[in-house]
Order: C-alpha cells, then structure tokens, then sequence
C-alpha cells in the first residue's frame, strides 16, 4: 500500500535525526523516490484541471501540501519538531526542550554546529547583528561585556541588569545642519536608544526567561529587542507574540549565515519614558554602558557620532 504524504516525512525525517531540511528539500526527495507516485498525481490533477503539467507546478503543490500537513505530522509524531521563520525547517529528535537549551548554552567548541544549525555560540552572533542593525536599520551598537562590569551587589545582585548590545539611532542622519542646530537648541531628540538581548535558540524551554530577561535589562531604551538565530515551534511564536503585546518587547530572527536576510518578526513599541534610575544603576556598573553615554552625550554636543566606537566597521552617517 502507498505511504501517505505525512507517513513520507515522517518516514524520511526518522531515518536522520537531528538533521533539518525545509519543504522544498523533502519535496524534492518525494519527486526523485516516488516518480510513479508522482505521474498518477499529475494525472489526477489534469482531470480535475489544476494544472501540474511540468516539473516546477508539482514540486510547489507538493512543498504547499507538506506545509498544510504540518499539524497532522506533528500530531501523528511529536518527536518532529519545526522552526519558524523563512524557511520552516522540519527535524526528527527525542531530545527535549530542556536538553536543547542545555546542549547549545553549555557547548564546549564553538565551531561546532549544535542543535540549532549554526556552527557557533551566542558570541559570535554579537557582530552578525551589529552588521544587521547598521545596514538595514542604520543603528550603530555597541556590545555591553559583563566581564568589565563591577559586581558591587553581591552575587546574582547585577541579574538581568546588562543587555548584550546597545543601539544608538541617529535620528539627525538626513538632517540639514540648519535643523540639526535647532533640535539642539530646543533640547529635542536626535536618538533613540535601543536594546537587544541574543541567544541562540528559542523554544518553549526558555521563551519565558528569555523574554524577561529582555524587558529587565531594556526599561532605559525607547525600542528592545529579543534576538535569536533560530525560534522552534509555532507555539513558542504564539507565546511570543501574547507577551510582546503586553510589554512592547519585540524579536529580531537572525539569520547567522547571511545576516542581511534576518527579519524583523514582532516590531517593537516605542517606550517614551525611560527609566533613568535603571539606566544610571547600569552606568555604574558598567564600563561599556558608560562609555556608550559619553559618545552619545558628545554628539549632541558636537555631531560628531563617532562611527570608530561602533562594533559595526562603517563609514559615518
């Protein structure tokens, strides 16, 4: 008896755990082991004039019809497990969500490609959104190191207080210096500030944590950010998106391997307020977080942005 479409994937993803493939991979693999399968398809959609006459109509019907099947492979196999973002990867795995969380934040080689597909760790995705955040936001940042930080409050006293990167929009880029002269007259507005917590991996082990530890580290900011290469499972993006809602906090999708694709998947709400106590706390703690001020306080004093401090190698505005 022919296996149905879901038995397929479910088939072909038991037989290599760990590995993540997309639709159009496994479509592709239908296509090539299952020609008979595929001709009687082509058949049968010409009488019902759908037309799936050429190689590319039925690759794309059967890439549409693993996506819709989605939830039935998963009913039918919990152990497969899908990342959101473009494209939708599908994987085979027993691990839990815990231990998936566990295995990439405690990985000893950071060259080596863990759960999440990337050859990696967190650190190393620090440039990768500094390059993101310049060439399609135009947001200088800066990364905030805990390890030059003083620790005056004890052991877990200083918890969640630093962000990974600190962002400056330059809100005077495309100004005429006759404006740029007269905000600075007025004392108005030429930035804002932005805040970006990084991890690797986001799933429903650590959604909540994460996204916390987000808005903890974030209330000085007009705009934060959580940020992660890779977001599994579409309840994980529903939870996420229930939590945005009530505090602002929105998340960046990064993409490691080419961070110009990276989206922005949940906006943030611009916060007007800024807690300023939070923000000098962070000033005495850290170095970095400091020095950062001081460049934004000179450029308002001077226009000078100062594009060497930045992590991002760029030329200035």
């Amino acid at each position: 008896m022919a296996l149905k479409l879901s038995e397929k994937i479910i088939l072909y993803l038991q037989e290599r755990p760990e590995q993540k493939f997309t639709a159009r991979q496994m479509a592709t693999w239908i296509l090539k082991n299952y020609p008979d399968e595929c001709r009687e398809k082509q058949k049968r959609s010409t009488a019902k004039v759908i037309p799936l006459d050429n190689h590319t109509a039925l690759l794309q019907q059967i890439i549409a019809e693993i996506g819709s099947h989605r939830c039935g492979i998963q009913k039918r196999e919990p152990n497969i497990k899908t990342t959101e973002g473009r494209p939708r990867k599908y994987y085979f795995t027993k691990s839990s969500d815990f231990f998936e969380i566990d295995q990439i934040e405690n990985q000893k080689n950071p060259h080596r490609s863990n759960k999440s597909g990337y050859q990696g760790n967190e650190k190393s995705l620090y440039p990768l959104l500094s390059q993101f955040l310049f060439s399609e936001l135009a947001i200088y940042s800066k990364r905030i190191e805990e390890s030059r930080s003083s620790n005056t409050y004890g052991s877990g006293g200083n918890k969640w207080l630093y962000p990974d990167l600190v962002g400056v929009e330059n809100l005077s880029r495309s100004w005429h210096s006759e404006i740029k002269q007269c905000v600075q007259q007025y004392a108005d507005k030429l930035t804002k500030l932005w805040s970006f917590e990084v991890k690797l991996l986001v799933n429903r082990a650590n959604i909540r944590e994460a996204f916390f530890q987000t808005v903890s580290n974030s209330s000085w900011a007009n705009f934060a950010y959580l940020v992660a290469s890779e977001i599994q499972g579409d309840d994980t993006l529903k939870e996420l998106r229930i939590l945005s809602s009530l505090h602002g906090v929105g998340f960046i999708k990064l993409e490691a391997g080419n961070p110009a694709e990276s989206q922005i998947i949940i906006p943030a709400k611009e916060r007007q307020q800024l807690d300023w106590d939070t923000a000098n706390r962070l000033t005495e703690q850290s170095k970095d977080f400091k020095e950062t001020l001081q460049i934004i306080r000179q450029f308002y004093q001077t226009g000078d942005i100062r594009a060497s401090f930045w992590d991002a190698k760029v030329n200035e505005f």
